[in-house]
C-alpha cells in the first residue's frame, strides 16, 4: 500500500519579489501586518512633509508684504497662491493617471525630491534679493506640479494594502498626516522666520526631498510587491482578510497571472462615469475651498484682528494658527469613524458641513472676544470644516476607486483619486486667489464667501445623502424584523433540556 502523503507544511514566509525596494531587501522578513504598519508609518509621514512645505507662505505673508516689493499689495500674495495652487489642481488629474500605471514607489520619490527642490527654490529668493514677481510664480507653478504627485499616491498606496468596512476609521487616523504636516510646517517656517523668510522655505523644502528618500528605500506600493498573495498570508490575516474585503479587493490581491491584469488601469473617462465621483468631486470644490483659505491666510488673519484688545506677532499668529488643524485631526477622525458605523460616506459629510456655518459665523463674530474663545471656536470650525474633507480625499476616494462597476479592475484608485482631489484642488485655489480681493474690503466678505461656500458642499450631497438614509432606514428596519422573527421562532420551538 502506497504510504498517505505527508501532511501539507506551514507556509512559509514569502520571498521577496524583485519590486521590493532596496531597504527592505537588506532587512530581515517581516510579517504582513508589520508591513501594513509600515506602508501606513511611511505614507503618513510623506503626506505630512508635503502639507509642512505647502505652509511657509502662509506663515510669510505679512513679513512679505511689509518688507519685500513686489508684495506689499496682499492681492500678489493671492496670486502666487492661486499659480501654485492652479497647477497643482491640473497636474492632478495627470498625476493619479500616470500612478496607476507607474511604479508608485519610484513616482512618489521623484515627486518629493522634486518639490522639495521647487520649495527652497521659492526661499532662495530671498538670498539673491530677487524682487521679480514672474520668479516667484514660476517656483510656484513648478512645486504646484510636483506636488500633485503626492496624494493619489499615498491614497492607491493605502487603498492596496488596506480594503474593508472599517476603512474609513483607519483612514481618518491616517489622515491626521494633513493636519500633522500643517502644524508642523507652521512650528518650522515660524521658528526659522527670525533668521530670513527664506529659511521658512528652504528648511521643509529639505525635509521633504529626505523623506522621498526613505520613500525610495523603504516603501512597497502593492503586497505582491513582497511575495504576498493569498495563499502566502497567514491564516489569520487571510481571514480577516476574508471578513473585511470585497470581492474586488480580493481579485486585485492575486498573484501570477493576476499580478498582469492589476497593472491594466481604467482611462479617466470611465472614473469620471464611476457613480457618485462626480457628485464627491464638486462637494470638495467647495469643502476645500474653505479648508485651503485657512491654510493659506488664518496666520494673516489673526495677525490683523485684535484677541482681547491685544494684537499678535507674526510668528504668534503663525503658532495659535495650528489649533485650527488640531480640530482637523479630530474632525477627521470622527468623521471616518461615523461613517463606519452608519455606513454613509455623504450623510456625515453633509452633516459636517452644515454644522461648519454656525462655526464659522461664530468664530468670526465672537473669536475676538478672547483667547480663551479663540482657541475653542478655532478648533470648532477646524473639526466640522476638515472632518469632511478628509473623509472625502481619503474614505470616499478609495472606496471609488474600487467600485464594483469597475468589476475586478483595482487599477482606478490614484486615477479615481486624483479627479475628486484635482476638481477639490481647483476650489483649493479659487479661494485663496479670492481672498486675497476681497479682503481689502474687510474680513465679514471672506467668511460670508466661506459659509456659502460650505452650504454648497452640502447641499450637492443631497441625492446621495437621501439614497443613504432610506437604505438606512430599511436596513434598521430588516434588523427588527429579523429578531422579530428570530424571538417567535424561539418561543414556538424552545430547545429541551439536553438538546444542542
Amino acid at each position: 500500500m502506497a504510504k498517505p502523503p505527508p501532511p501539507p507544511s506551514p507556509s512559509p514566509v514569502p520571498q521577496r519579489a524583485h519590486r521590493a525596494p532596496p531597504g527592505l531587501c537588506a532587512l530581515p522578513d517581516i510579517s504582513y501586518n508589520s508591513h501594513r504598519g509600515l506602508v501606513l508609518g511611511l505614507t503618513f509621514v510623506a503626506y505630512a512633509l508635503y502639507h509642512a512645505s505647502r505652509k511657509p507662505p502662509s506663515i510669510v505673508k505679512r513679513a512679505l508684504s511689509e518688507a519685500w516689493p513686489p508684495f506689499h499689495d496682499p492681492a500678489l500674495l493671492g496670486e502666487t497662491d492661486v499659480a501654485f495652487l492652479a497647477f497643482y489642481s491640473l497636474g492632478m488629474f495627470v498625476a493619479g493617471h500616470l500612478g496607476d500605471r507607474l511604479d508608485l514607489r519610484i513616482f512618489l520619490t521623484v515627486g518629493m525630491i522634486g518639490s522639495g527642490t521647487a520649495v527652497a527654490l521659492f526661499g532662495v529668493g530671498y538670498f539673491l534679493s530677487l524682487h521679480s514677481l514672474a520668479f516667484y510664480l514660476a517656483a510656484q507653478v513648478i512645486a504646484g506640479l510636483l506636488q500633485s504627485t503626492g496624494w493619489p499616491s499615498v491614497v492607491a498606496i493605502v487603498g492596496n494594502w488596506f480594503r474593508g468596512r472599517r476603512r474609513g476609521l483607519i483612514m481618518g487616523i491616517w489622515n491626521a498626516h494633513t493636519s500633522i504636516g500643517n502644524i508642523s510646517g507652521s512650528l518650522i517656517a515660524a521658528a526659522v522666520l527670525r533668521y530670513g523668510w527664506g529659511w521658512s522655505f528652504i528648511v521643509p523644502g529639505l525635509l521633504i526631498a529626505f523623506g522621498g528618500v526613505l520613500v525610495f528605500f523603504f516603501l512597497a506600493p502593492y503586497p505582491e510587491d513582497l511575495g504576498f498573495s493569498p495563499t502566502t498570508l497567514p491564516k489569520a490575516v487571510s481571514e480577516a482578510s476574508t471578513d473585511e474585503e470585497d470581492s474586488s479587493s480580493s481579485a486585485s490581491a492575486a498573484g501570477g497571472a493576476g499580478k498582469e491584469e492589476r497593472r491594466d488601469a481604467v482611462g479617466i473617462w470611465k472614473a469620471f462615469a464611476i457613480p457618485g465621483v462626480i457628485t464627491f468631486a464638486l462637494c470638495l470644490f467647495f469643502a476645500k475651498l474653505v479648508a485651503y483659505t485657512f491654510l493659506y491666510w488664518l496666520p494673516f488673519y489673526l495677525s490683523q484682528t485684535a484677541v482681547g484688545g491685544k494684537e499678535m506677532s507674526v510668528t504668534s499668529a503663525g503658532y495659535l494658527s495650528v489649533l485650527f488643524d488640531v480640530g482637523g485631526i479630530i474632525g477627521g477622525i470622527l468623521a471616518g469613524f461615523i461613517s463606519d458605523h452608519l455606513n454613509a460616506r455623504a450623510t456625515t459629510a453633509a452633516i459636517f458641513m452644515y454644522l461648519a456655518i454656525p462655526s464659522l459665523y461664530a468664530f468670526h463674530a465672537y473669536g475676538s472676544t478672547s483667547e480663551v474663545a479663540n482657541i475653542g471656536l478655532m478648533m470648532i470650525s477646524g473639526l466640522f470644516v476638515n472632518g469632511p474633507y478628509a473623509l472625502i480625499t481619503t474614505a470616499v476616494s478609495a472606496d471609488l476607486g474600487t467600485h464594483k462597476s469597475l468589476k475586478g479592475d483595482s487599477r482606478a484608485l490614484a486615477t479615481v483619486t486624483s479627479i475628486i482631489d484635482g476638481t477639490g484642488s481647483l476650489g483649493a485655489a479659487l479661494g485663496p486667489f479670492i481672498t486675497g480681493f476681497i479682503s481689502k474690503r474687510g474680513w465679514d466678505s471672506v467668511f460670508t464667501m466661506l459659509i456659502f461656500c460650505a452650504l454648497a458642499a452640502g447641499v450637492l450631497l443631497s441625492r446621495i445623502v437621501k439614497s443613504e438614509i432610506v437604505h438606512i432606514i430599511q436596513n434598521r428596519r430588516n434588523q427588527t424584523l429579523d429578531m422579530h422573527n428570530r424571538t417567535a421562532d424561539s418561543g414556538a420551538q424552545p430547545l429541551l433540556e439536553g438538546d444542542t
